[in-house]
């Protein structure tokens, strides 16, 4: 029988939004109590496309910009220090989709109550709704303080 146990695997959803920083600061906080690493994924999908988006997306958005602004919205939660716990992953692809994927082999999902995704996302569903029924493992759902609303 093998005595060695994993680290912890706990992965976030980021896409700038109050909810996903809160979010964001919870993972860390958890992981740090039970020994784990964070990985803070952001979906990304060409604009116009029905999507759950990367942080302040625009029209001359591309996957580079992408990327950096994934690191900018973890630095700016958390600090450098903090930051440097976090691993980065930017993903192409629905945000559902991307979430669930990542959920494989992970000990918890964390995401916002709420993202970005407005009137839009309500009428196609709640990516917090669809990854709690879809995870392959628990889901954290966070909403933001009151101080961040």
């Amino acid at each position: 029988m093998d005595t060695q146990q994993e680290t912890p695997r706990i992965v976030v959803g980021v896409d700038g939004s109050r909810s996903s920083r809160a979010a964001l600061e919870w993972a860390v906080r958890y992981a740090g109590l039970v020994g784990g690493t964070v990985e803070a994924v952001t979906a990304w999908e060409v604009p116009g496309e029905a999507s759950w988006s990367a942080p302040a997306v625009d029209a001359t958005f591309d996957e580079e910009e992408a990327e950096r602004r994934l690191v900018d919205e973890v630095r700016s939660v958390l600090g450098d220090q903090g930051a440097s716990r976090v691993h980065e992953k930017l993903v192409h692809g629905h945000p559902v989709e991307v979430l669930v994927d990542a959920s494989q082999g992970a000990d918890m999902l964390v995401v916002g109550s709420r993202g970005r995704g407005g009137f839009r996302r309500a009428l196609l569903g709640s990516v917090s709704q669809q990854v709690s029924l879809h995870s392959a493992c628990p889901v954290t759902i966070v909403r933001p303080t009151a101080a961040d609303r």
